[in-house]
């Protein structure tokens, strides 16, 4: 009986002090742990996916495909649109951009950091982001003491000749506008017109259309089917009329400079109305000396010069954008591709572009 005692004593104590000379110590662990209720289990955090994916070694920003833009309407083609093959990009993954790389131009509203890049120094933000040019010429002129460099917003001309073009690329490259063919006579669309006008658009440049004249065709129905296939968005450029020699055209018939002057106001006249934008003139410097020099002064003018600066070939011309190249090199396009410039500064560009300031402003004649 005594024993006994002793022998529950000894037990009691033992569990007072959880501890015992004998006691390995992994069983009072497991004695401990299965008297203590069992924790709720938890569930595991799931990464977010990046709204974006940036490539480590060039900084470039891959967004989800714009979804909408709808389809043309019935009258905008003529023509089945060929086949396209996209330029294939490599896989990305979420990171941080490379520091020496520059901002690539958001393809869609930032919805997270790394789709908004900080602003490169000498820009400002808050309006149409401006890149400066990465663009190279095959053909290199020394234009003198004022070079296109000098001219802080660069852009291109683009039609079916340049094939299928990675805008994203091309905006990063410096293209901060874009002018794309749209329209010849009164019966020929570009058929990558419509393509290059919504891709644009969605890689953050600016745009333009443009018409190739014809001077056998009549100027109202030239000005009609260019309105027929090219949509009216106030946030477009002003159209524009091409108007030059062409060689090889089946049309020989050379009309006087009062008549080709005619035909260029009443096809104007037509866009001005229908998109309430005075529209800008295109030409080259045969045609200029012609039939334009000393006309069309309240017009602004878009000058093709490659061989020498604007103020030698059209020293009497303002001008608001200057063709520099037809030669030029850019990443995102196979080929050559023509280079233009803006005559402003990039302040007078986003007023420009915003409708806050005037081309006779941004030429100089105010």
């Amino acid at each position: 009986m005594r024993s006994q005692v002793l022998s529950s004593l000894l037990v009691g104590c033992l569990v007072i002090t959880g501890c015992s000379a004998r006691t390995n110590p992994i069983e009072a662990l497991r004695l401990s742990s299965s008297s203590a209720p069992k924790p709720q289990p938890t569930q595991t955090a799931v990464a977010p996916t990046p709204a974006v994916a940036v490539d480590e070694q060039t900084g470039s920003i891959a967004a989800a495909p714009l979804s909408g833009g709808g389809a043309p309407e019935p009258l905008a083609w003529a023509g089945d649109t060929p086949s396209q093959s996209h330029f294939e990009s490599s896989t990305m993954t979420a990171g941080m951009p490379v520091p020496d790389q520059r901002p690539v131009a958001m393809l869609v509203p930032p919805t997270s950091p790394l789709a908004a890049p900080e602003q490169p120094a000498g820009r400002s933000a808050g309006r149409h982001r401006v890149y400066d040019q990465r663009f190279r010429d095959a053909k290199p002129i020394n234009f003198g003491k004022v070079k296109p460099k000098h001219h802080a917003v660069h852009g291109v001309d683009v039609s079916r000749w340049q094939g299928d073009i990675d805008w994203a690329t091309l905006r990063k490259q410096g293209a901060n506008f874009a002018y794309i063919k749209a329209t010849d006579g009164g019966d020929h669309l570009d058929p990558m017109f419509h393509t290059n006008w919504k891709r644009a658009k969605e890689a953050g440049v600016k745009r333009g259309a443009y018409h190739f004249f014809y001077w056998c065709r009549v100027a109202s129905q030239q000005a009609d089917w260019f309105i027929r296939n090219v949509p009216r968005d106030p946030d477009a450029l002003p159209p524009v009329i091409d108007v030059e020699y062409n060689g090889e055209s089946s049309c020989r018939f050379k009309l006087s400079p009062e008549k080709a002057r005619e035909k260029m106001q009443v096809f104007m006249d037509r866009l001005e109305q229908h998109y309430g934008k005075r529209p800008v003139i295109y030409t080259a410097p045969d045609f200029y000396k012609d039939n334009l020099r000393g006309h069309f002064r309240d017009y602004p003018f878009w000058l093709r010069s490659v061989a020498a600066h604007p103020s030698k070939i059209y020293p009497d011309r303002k001008w608001v954008f200057w063709q520099y190249s037809g030669s030029g090199l850019s990443q995102g396009v196979n080929g050559k591709i023509d280079l233009n410039v803006f005559y402003g500064s990039v302040s007078d560009w986003q007023n420009w572009v915003a409708g806050k300031k005037g081309w006779e402003r941004v030429a100089g004649l105010r």
